[in-house]
This record gives structure tokens, sequence and C-alpha cells, in this order.
């Protein structure tokens, strides 16, 4: 029986108190709490436009079609990441190009973007993987000497920092994440951020079946769009979240710490990075590398000590649904995280007694394994 989750969303009785204040109005949907978080987070991010929307997939895939990707256009990807990266991509009719991660960072690799670079390439996504930020001076350059559009995905590393400057503000937009297992969580919700005033008015229609918010009526619609409102529930759960941002990130780090500390030396062991100079992680989830045991022998001798784990990620190129774009080399880096990935118990109120248990439950099963 599992006694120790992988993740837990950490709601407060503040949060509790702001869903509960938009239960008492008449207005649930399209409403002031939704524009208040979008504001609090254009702020917080350092750009002027910020979209509300249902999902990061939602947000991905909003951004894609208004800075204008579509039919016929390649993108070019990670595959070690989670497979809404692609699905976005395949929604508006472009290819995904996958590819490589670097072998430390697990961020997509310049020098494979570089290479996979076509004529009919029109996009990279840069994700930051796990909270870490992807080297973005690198993609900038080849973006802008290649002509590209950079979205970054940025749904795991919500307050991350390159130079000072957070993640999000520096691609043609960028999209974020608010499902429960994320640094702060709205229960389900992303949002756009961009710097281009065009393209944040287009999302704000499609975001509303393709409806011209700042004029005509309700059933005027522009061009076709989708149903990808943000409720206002999730609106005041996620600014409520926001507000506290700063000490969620703070304990999510010293968590990192912890298990760093707790599991340091150990050979069978591969542990995330701590520090990068002149960058600031936001630390999603804390996942070790097996250096040669067996993960799935390791995962069930975990769960038997009541401990969830998880693999992070199974690579999309991989995957039944995008084996038409393939391509035909493998990913070696992308392969071997895979094989060797296991997220471990994280979360803002995990205990320090279940950060020991988890730690000492993961070096038993590493013995057994071995």
């Amino acid at each position: 029986m599992i006694e120790i989750p992988l993740s837990a969303p950490d709601i407060t009785e503040e949060d509790i108190a702001a869903v509960a204040g938009v239960l008492r109005t008449s207005q649930l949907s399209r409403g002031p709490q939704a524009e208040r978080f979008e504001a609090a987070m254009a702020s917080y991010i350092g750009v002027p436009h910020a979209i509300a929307v249902s999902s990061g997939t939602a947000a991905l895939h909003l951004a894609l079609v208004a800075l204008g990707i579509g039919l016929g256009d390649e993108v070019i990807v990670p595959s070690f990441t989670f497979v809404a990266v692609a699905s976005a991509v395949r929604y508006v009719g472009a290819s995904p190009v996958f590819a490589d991660v670097g072998a430390e960072s697990l961020n997509i690799s310049p020098n494979a973007v570089e290479a996979a670079v076509t004529l009919r390439t029109r996009a990279i996504v840069a994700v930051h993987t796990f909270g870490r930020p992807v080297d973005l001076p690198a993609l900038l350059e080849i973006a802008e000497r290649h002509r590209l559009v950079l979205v970054e995905d940025a749904c795991e590393a919500i307050g991350a920092e390159i130079g000072g400057r957070r993640t999000g503000s520096y691609g043609d937009a960028a999209v974020f994440g608010f499902y429960p297992n994320k640094q702060i969580t709205a229960g389900e919700g992303g949002m756009v951020v961009t710097p281009h005033p065009e393209a944040a008015r287009r999302m704000r229609a499609l975001r509303n079946h393709g409806r011209n918010e700042s004029g005509g009526g309700w059933l005027d619609q522009e061009e076709l769009g989708y149903n990808y409102r943000m409720t206002e529930m999730q609106a005041a759960l996620g600014a409520a979240q926001l507000r506290r941002i700063d000490e969620i990130l703070a304990r999510r780090e010293a968590i990192a710490r912890r298990y760093a500390e707790l599991l340091r030396g150990d050979p069978s062991l591969q542990l995330p990075t701590l520090e990068i100079p002149g960058q600031r992680l936001s630390w999603f989830v804390y996942v070790v590398r097996l250096v040669a045991a067996d993960r799935d022998r390791v995962m069930s001798a975990m769960a038997e000590s009541g401990v969830a784990t998880g693999r992070y990620f199974a690579p999309i190129h991989l995957q039944p649904a995008f084996s038409a774009w393939r391509g035909l080399k493998p990913l070696a880096n992308t392969e071997a995280a895979a094989e060797r990935a296991l997220a471990l118990p994280f979360f803002n109120r995990i205990a320090d007694d279940q950060i020991r248990h988890v730690c000492s439950a993961l070096q038993r099963a590493l013995r057994s394994a071995a």
C-alpha cells in the first residue's frame, strides 16, 4: 500500500477561500478572476500579455496557431518530454522533428537543433525539462539566424531564471501549466505569455470559439476557434497560489537539497545538478538516474515499502502515435535517460521523515536489484 505519493497539491485555507468566494458569485467563467490571474502572471514573468486557458496543452496549441505554424511546417521538439509537446504540433498539421537532449542537462541540445533545421523548419519548442532552464541564448541565436519562431515550454519551470531574467520572457511565446503536480496549481489550466500584441489578441479570440473579445456579439465568430477557456474557480486558485510562489520555490529547493544530502556519494545513482552558474532552477520533480540497477525491480521494491515512484519520460519518438515521425537515427541520450530515470516523491508538504524513508527504501531497493 502506497503511503508516500509521488506528488500532492499544496492547498491552503486561503486557496479554499478564494475558490469559495467565486462560488458565491454568479460569474463562474469569463470574469475578473481570470483577468487578475493573467495580469499577475504577465507581471511575474515580465511580459506584456498573458492569456489564461484550460490547460498547458491548450496553451501550446494556441501559441503555435497564433504564431502562424501550420500544415507542411516542421517544428523541432525534444523527445524526452511530455507527449503534449508533440501532440500540439500535430494539432496544427505540422510535423514534429525530434532532437536529442544533452546527456547531463536532459534539455534539448542546441547542436541537435542546428542539425535538424531544414527548409521546412518554422519553429523550435524549447522545453525547460524538470524546471532546469534550457540553453536559451544558443537557441535564440539559431532561431534568429534561421528566422524561426521560438516557443518556450515552461510548464515545468515557473520561476526559473537565466541571468536574472525569468524563463518565459525570452521566446515569441511561452506556455505554463497548472496541473496538480506543478509548482503551483489551478487544478487544471494553463497560460500563454507573449510580447506580441497581435498574437495575444488572436489567442484570446481562439480560446473562446474564435470570437473577437474586443468587439462583436456573442455569436459573431471571426475564425475557427476552440473552447479553451479557464474557469473563474481555476483562476482564483491559480492567482492565490501565485501569491505564494517565492515560498513554494524555496521549499521545493530545500527538499531537493535534502534528497541530495541523503543520497550523495551513492555510486549506483546519478543525482540531478543542484546549482548552475547564472541560473535559478525551479524544482518540478526530483529525478535520479540509476547507474546499473533494473528500474522496474527498483520501482516494485519501492512500492512494497510504501513509496510511489515514476518514470520520466517515455521517449515520444518511440510511441506508436508518433511512429511516422520517428526518424532514421536513434536519439542516444534521450533513450538512455528514459531507461534509467526515476522520479522520487516530491511535493511541498513532504516531511523530513518521509524523505528519509524514501531514501532508505531506495537504497534497499538498489541493493536488492543489483
